[in-house]
């Protein structure tokens, strides 16, 4: 019998067809034995696993400037977690980690950029490292790197190494991917913040020239005023001056004060419709002199101009 090439047409010679009123194939013995053997039949697509990738670490461009980045990488090394992973039967992060300048657990690096790394010892099986179980330390490290003026290069990896037997167990990338959300979430707040200053200044600035504006509006009326008043009877300017100076208590009344402030003693009530002399003028106070001819102060709420 001639040796079939694949196990389809093998398989269509061990079938045996029946006669044609039933047409219904019926399998010989040695089909039902082939079928029954383990790893003949092609698994079902829901079935199918994909093997995580182990020990290749992030890298990623963040369009900021580097000093932007490094900002960022250093509040999260320095925040006490590493996320991404947890301990045994604990919280859904490793906490208690801290900053560190360099570790074991990585081989020297050498290359351009600047370096951080975080570091949490006596970690009992931490989760996304392969086939950890066992108490190790774990460890971080990221590579900053310049990429031009608003690139930076971003380079994370992640490893955990047993206490006792010192194997090395990679990350599967969740501390990794987890740690870089951390970061570009506080590189955006940065950029937030940046915009929000740059926008503050503006309308510094723009409410900075509208006050010079209107000061330069007011003196310029000042000055058509008192050409005006100076052109007008003696009569007239006694009145104008007058009503620059003398203000009336409002309905509600006033309190003349010893001093400027708000909790300063009481003089006298002044009653309402009674006149003041203005003899020294604040942003919110007047020093004035009443009818009686006493002096303090009141603050401007509570007076008005002469109808």
């Amino acid at each position: 019998m001639e040796k079939p090439t694949c196990f389809k047409t093998f398989l269509s010679h061990a079938l045996k067809e029946t006669p044609r009123a039933t047409q219904r194939p019926r399998l010989s013995p040695l089909a039902v034995v082939l079928l029954s053997l383990p790893g003949l039949v092609t698994p079902s697509h829901g079935r199918e696993h994909k093997k995580a990738d182990y020990g290749l670490g992030y890298s990623t461009e963040i369009s900021a400037p580097e000093t932007e980045v490094v900002e960022a990488v250093s509040a999260v090394v320095n925040d006490g977690m590493i996320q991404g992973s947890k301990e045994y039967n604990k919280d859904k992060f490793v906490d208690k980690a801290v900053a560190a300048t360099s570790s074991p657990l990585f081989d020297e690096y050498k290359g351009p950029g600047k370096v951080f790394y975080k570091v949490r010892e006596q970690v009992l099986t931490p989760e996304n490292f392969k086939e950890s179980n066992d108490q190790g330390t774990l460890a971080v490290r990221y590579i900053v790197e310049t990429k031009g003026p608003l690139q930076t290069v971003l380079r994370i990896d992640a490893v955990f190494v047993e206490d006792f037997r010192r194997v090395v167990h990679p990350s599967n990338g969740s501390v990794e991917s987890a740690e870089y959300r951390e970061i570009q979430d506080r590189v955006d707040n940065l950029e937030a913040e940046k915009k929000q200053a740059v926008e503050g200044e503006k309308h510094r600035q723009q409410e900075l020239a509208r006050k010079a504006l209107e000061k330069k509006a007011a003196e310029e009326q000042a000055l058509v005023a008192t050409a005006q008043l100076s052109a007008s009877p003696p009569e007239q300017q006694v009145e104008a001056l007058r009503r620059q100076v003398e203000r009336i208590v409002k309905a509600q009344g006033a309190q003349l004060k010893s001093a400027p402030f708000h909790s300063a003693t009481n003089l006298k009530t002044l009653s309402p419709g009674s006149e003041v002399v203005i003899l020294v003028a604040t942003p919110y106070w007047y020093g004035v002199e009443t009818e009686d001819g006493q002096h303090g102060w009141v603050n401007h709420s509570q007076l008005e101009s002469l109808p």
